[in-house]
This record gives structure tokens, sequence and C-alpha cells, in this order.
């Protein structure tokens, strides 16, 4: 299991670029629908109250984005991070489709040097992207520099189930069903077969829960979801 990924930046941002237009139809196939099931979890799980100003790190197509916007509400933001250009041109598209561009702002910035001041955010968000940075671990650092204290910085991402049946039958889905799916349907199997050789290669929930802690995070805990295959944690930054 790795903290960093040794795929350079500019391949990684390509990649995603090539994907942007299949990336939710593959998302949906790959996770059997249920990727949206967890994440509508997690935002019950966080309680993101109206009026919150939150930051949605490797943003994608933007569907976390939109969600903590609809819970902001009209008098909070949602700043969207992404290093694909092509991603959030469709997110922008899904925004205005939801009339919600007024409550968010869609930017590319860097998630390993955050464009932002110590203690500006009430939450934090990462989806499906920290196994695809250089450094899993100086992105949570930069997540817990701009989250207020008392705020709550929250990753949702692939894991690896403990039971060993169960494993082996998500390395044969991962290692070889995605890649074909990636082939077929999306026309990129080097792409899938990166996103499955990042998702085969991350660290374990357990270590994502020390990665955590070390970064200065407080009440960490975390929740799997379809048997580990994903996992969602959850950290607080501590009162001064």
């Amino acid at each position: 299991m790795s903290l960093t990924n040794h795929t350079p930046e500019a391949t990684v941002t390509t990649l995603f670029n090539q994907i942007a237009p299949q990336y939710d139809q593959m998302n949906r196939l790959i996770s059997l629908g249920t990727h949206q099931v967890w994440r509508h979890k997690v935002m019950a799980a966080m309680a993101v109250t109206p009026g919150d100003f939150a930051l949605d790190l490797c943003c994608g197509t933007g569907d976390w984005t939109l969600a903590l916007a609809q819970a902001v509400g009209p008098s909070g933001h949602v700043v969207g991070l992404d290093l694909s250009a092509e991603m959030l041109t469709i997110a922008e598209k899904k925004a205005r489709a939801q009339h919600l561009q007024g409550q968010l702002t869609l930017k590319t910035a860097d998630a390993m040097h955050l464009p932002y001041p110590d203690d500006t955010f009430d939450v934090v968000t990462i989806g499906f992207g920290l196994r695809n940075v250089p450094d899993a671990a100086q992105v949570l650092t930069e997540m817990t520099r701009v989250v207020k204290p008392g705020g709550q910085v929250v990753c949702l991402e692939t894991s690896q189930p403990t039971n060993p049946v169960i494993h082996a039958g998500w390395q044969l889905y991962f290692g070889h069903l995605v890649p074909l799916m990636g082939r077929v349907v999306a026309h990129h199997y080097r792409a899938y077969q990166y996103l499955q050789r990042t998702t085969h290669e991350f660290v374990s929930a357990t270590t994502l829960v020390r990665m955590f802690q070390a970064a200065g995070l407080t009440a960490v805990h975390y929740t799997r979801f379809n048997l580990g295959a994903a996992a969602a944690h959850y950290g607080r930054k501590p009162w001064r």
C-alpha cells in the first residue's frame, strides 16, 4: 500500500481529460450504481448546514460539489477544485442545469497546494481523488490547514475488503473486468488500467485513519460500503 502516486501529475490530468465524457457512465457501471448511494449516506452523516462554506477537492464532474451546494443553500457557497479542465466543463453544465451556479465556484487548482488561507472553510471533502494525487499525506495536511477549527474533513474513497474470499473477487473485478469495461465502454483501456492499479495500491481503511490523525485531525472514524470496496473517513480539526 502506498501514500504516494508515482505517475506524473500531468499524465494523470491528461488521463482524466480523456475519459471525462464517459466518466459518469463508467462510475455508474463500475459501482453498479451504488456510488451515488454512498455519497448520499456520507452527506447525511456530515450534516452540512445552510450558510456553510465548503471546499470539494478533485471534484471531477461535480456530483459531490453539487450535493454540497444544495446543502449549503443560497446563503452558503461551495468551491470545487480539479486539475482536469474537461471534468470541470461537465461540472459547470450540471450546475447550470440544476440552477446552482450562483452557489458554487469551479476552478482549476492543485490539491497539493491549496490557494487559500488557513481556517477558511467549514468543511473540506475529497471524493475518489486521494488515491490519484502525488502525495496523499500532503493533501490531507492541506485539507486540515484550510478547514476552520471545529470543521470537518471527509474523504470518500475506494478501499479493500478484509475478508479473503471477498478480496479475491474484488481483485478479479478491478484487476481484469474494470479495464475491460474501460476498453469497451469508454475506449480507454490504459486509463482504467491505471485507475484499477491506484485502487489496488491505495492504503487500507485503518492506515487512512492514522493518516488523518497524522494530519492533525481528531475524532477520526470511518464507515465501509459494499463489503469494504469503499470507505468514508471523517475527522475534525481541533479547537485551539
